[in-house]
């Protein structure tokens, strides 16, 4: 899987070396992005990182498009500085220009949300409860606490949890 990737990463340089008749500095490439994101293009640390389960699942337009959107970034720091916007006229004519692609600032990939418990806790009020995250619920085991702004009471732990 990353061979394809890193080939593609190349090729895409080569692509604006090519058109810019100039030699761009290689990124480091990773895999490691979780969540909504399909990629990022970290500038000042020289780090593309890409999502693998988008890649996965979407992997011949992540490749063509995807990969492009992110090289682009590099290539356009390098050839116009910081102070561009990360997808104003630069970013686009590199993504016009060079890779003959449409400068989309956003994919349309489905993006399959994992479910998360919630711990429930109560007030004083009658039918009111409050979904805790885990991380929230392990705040309040180690002291934290947290109070209703209607009625102003301590919220308490019911003992129960539900799947979001």
């Amino acid at each position: 899987m990353p061979e394809q990737l890193n080939a593609r990463v190349e090729a895409c340089y080569q692509q604006a070396e090519a058109f810019f008749n100039r030699r761009f500095t290689r990124p480091a490439v990773s895999l490691k992005l979780r969540g909504q994101k399909a990629g990022v293009a970290h500038l000042d640390e020289n780090l593309l990182r890409f999502n693998p389960q988008l890649y996965r699942e979407n992997s011949e337009d992540f490749l063509k498009q995807t990969v492009a959107h992110e090289v682009a970034h590099m290539i356009a720091r390098e050839m116009f500085g910081s102070r561009i916007q990360p997808h104003g006229e630069e970013w686009q004519l590199i993504m016009r220009g060079v890779y003959e692609l449409p400068p989309n600032r956003c994919h349309t990939y489905a993006i399959k949300r994992r479910t998360a418990t919630r711990y429930l806790y109560n007030c004083q009020c009658p039918d009111h409860d409050f979904p805790f995250s885990a991380q929230r619920h392990a705040l309040v085991s180690k002291g934290r606490r947290y109070f209703c702004r209607r009625c102003r009471a301590t919220l308490v732990f019911s003992g129960q949890q539900r799947q979001e």
